[in-house]
Formats: structure tokens, C-alpha cells, sequence
């Protein structure tokens, strides 16, 4: 077990909530396997205190920090710098501490290309169907962008929604076709020629019951099928793609490689990957165990 000292680094995340937050097991493995004198930890910070949350960053010489909802694009406002991915994006998810001076980045979308990497999957001249218009589509989208995908069409709720993170994009990503629709108009066209279907909505997490975000019969065996959620780690959309004939994904692996790129950040070091994996496989099945031995308990 590592010693706290007075020369201990300390790293974190904030949010709101963060009960169900698997970073502090990932980072700390890491920092373990490395041998070095840092330590992770959460931080609840509810929204009327973030700007003074930020500024104990600094108080506090804390070496950096995840962001995660709801605080990924107001944390924005109280940082002195920001990634050129950060900036595109509009979100933050990491912040580093260079000597008081605060750098915002968004580690999300190097963590999707990562794990798709993972996967053996190239996503160069492509076209994907990105499902969602939250903050995780837009790193998605601005990381396709970068890889060299050849289309990008977002489906949003409403066709408003969607045009408003084209709108953002669009002027940033050069050579990329950007094209938006909402989940009620014609999206048979659109899977008739996709090829990397990603799911960046809540709907397949636990608590949001076995809901699909699109109809299984637009699916078929060209696809790839991608899906951000991981709690649980096979969704049913993810069960029902695969059945018909199509590869699949949950988003573990972004998780995994978001962390990483932020340990990196920290550090100056490569991230342990295999061992934060393990760590991240191991906290999975512990809270599995225990959410069944409650089951049995009622």
C-alpha cells in the first residue's frame, strides 16, 4: 500500500454526482505500477461552488483534475488555457496544473480513435452516423474529423439539436461533409450507406431499461456498431447488432484510453494501460458481485 507524504501529488475528478465514478481505481493502479508518489480522489462539487472548486486547484497545488458532468463546458470560464481539441470541442475533461496555470483538454475523442485502434478499426474515408448531441458526440465528431472519416451525420432528437453542434463544428473541421436529421425522419437512407454507428445517448444504460436508440432493421452486417455506454457492458443494442450480423463495441475501451491520455498529461509518462485495464475489469465485476448480493439480500 503507497504512503501519503508531504511531497504526495494529488489528482482527482470532479462532479456531481460521482457515486459511480471507476477513475479513482484506474489512476490509482496506474500510479501504483509506476512507482509514483501520487494519489486520486473525488471531489464532489455541485455547480454554485465549481468556480471556487477551481480555484483550490491552484490554492492547493493539485496536479490535475477530470471533469465530468455537469461541469465539462462551464468549467470552461475559470481556466487560462485550452487544447486545441478543447476548444473545438466546447468541453473539458481534464485539466492540468503547469505551476498555477490551468490547461483545459478534452481526452475523450484520442480515447474513442484509441480504442477503435483497439478494435483494428480505420476509420479513414468512411462515413459514420453519429446517434446524440451531447458533449461525447461532439468529441466523437471532432476525432472522426481528425482520423479522416469522409461524412459525418448526427441524429438528434430533433433536427434543431442536431444543427446546433453542426453549427459549431462546421467552420472548424475543414474537407468533412456534415449532415444532420432527427431520430423520426428518414433514417434508412442514411444507414443504407454508414459504416460506424455510434451511440453517444444514454439509452441502454441500466435504469434507462432495454430501450433501442434506432430500429434493429437498420442494421445490418456492414456496420460497426459502437457504443459509448459500459454500465452494462453489453447493451441490447449491442446483443441485437451483433445477431444481425454486424461488429460491436461498448465504451469501455474509451473510458480506458481517456484516462490514460489524461495520466499522461499528468505525468509526462506512458499510461499502463494493461494494468488500468485489469483495474477497471476488476472494480466492474466488484460492483456486479455486490449489486447482486443485495438482489438476494431483499
Amino acid at each position: 500500500m503507497r504512503k501519503i507524504n508531504g511531497e504526495t501529488k494529488i489528482t482527482g475528478i470532479i462532479g456531481y454526482p460521482l457515486t459511480y465514478t471507476l477513475s479513482p481505481a484506474m489512476h490509482n493502479r496506474a500510479f501504483e505500477v509506476c512507482n509514483l508518489n501520487y494519489c486520486y480522489l473525488p471531489f464532489i462539487v455541485e455547480s454554485e461552488n465549481l468556480k471556487t472548486a477551481i480555484e483550490g486547484i491552484r490554492a492547493l497545488k493539485i496536479k490535475g483534475i477530470n471533469v465530468t458532468m455537469p461541469h465539462k463546458e462551464a468549467v470552461i470560464d475559470f481556466l487560462d488555457e485550452l487544447s486545441p481539441e478543447a476548444e473545438i470541442i466546447g468541453a473539458v475533461n481534464t485539466i492540468g496544473n503547469n505551476e498555477g496555470h490551468l490547461i483545459g483538454y478534452n481526452t475523450d475523442g484520442k480515447g474513442f480513435l484509441r480504442s477503435l485502434q483497439e478494435e483494428s478499426y480505420n476509420p479513414s474515408g468512411k462515413i459514420a452516423i453519429i446517434l446524440g448531441t451531447g458533449g461525447a458526440a461532439k468529441a466523437v465528431a471532432v476525432a472522426l474529423a481528425e482520423a479522416g472519416i469522409s461524412e459525418i451525420i448526427i441524429v438528434g432528437r430533433s433536427k434543431k439539436k442536431a444543427s446546433i453542434i453542426k453549427d459549431a463544428l462546421v467552420n472548424k473541421l475543414v474537407n468533412i461533409s456534415i449532415s444532420t436529421l432527427s431520430f423520426d425522419g428518414n433514417l434508412a437512407d442514411k444507414f443504407q450507406v454508414g459504416d460506424l454507428i455510434v451511440n453517444a445517448t444514454p439509452v441502454g444504460m441500466k435504469g434507462h431499461g432495454d430501450l433501442l436508440p434506432v430500429p434493429l432493421e437498420l442494421i445490418n452486417k456492414r456496420h460497426f456498431v459502437y457504443d459509448l455506454v459500459y454500465t452494462p457492458q453489453e447493451t441490447t443494442l449491442m446483443t441485437e447488432a451483433r445477431k444481425r450480423g454486424a461488429r460491436v463495441a461498448n465504451g469501455l475501451g474509451m473510458l480506458l484510453h481517456q484516462a490514460a491520455s489524461a495520466f499522461e498529461i499528468w505525468t509526462g509518462i506512458l499510461a499502463p494501460v494493461d494494468a488500468m485495464r485489469q483495474a477497471l475489469v476488476l472494480e466492474l465485476e466488484s460492483r456486479e458481485r455486490a449489486r447482486n448480493a443485495r438482489k438476494k439480500s431483499r
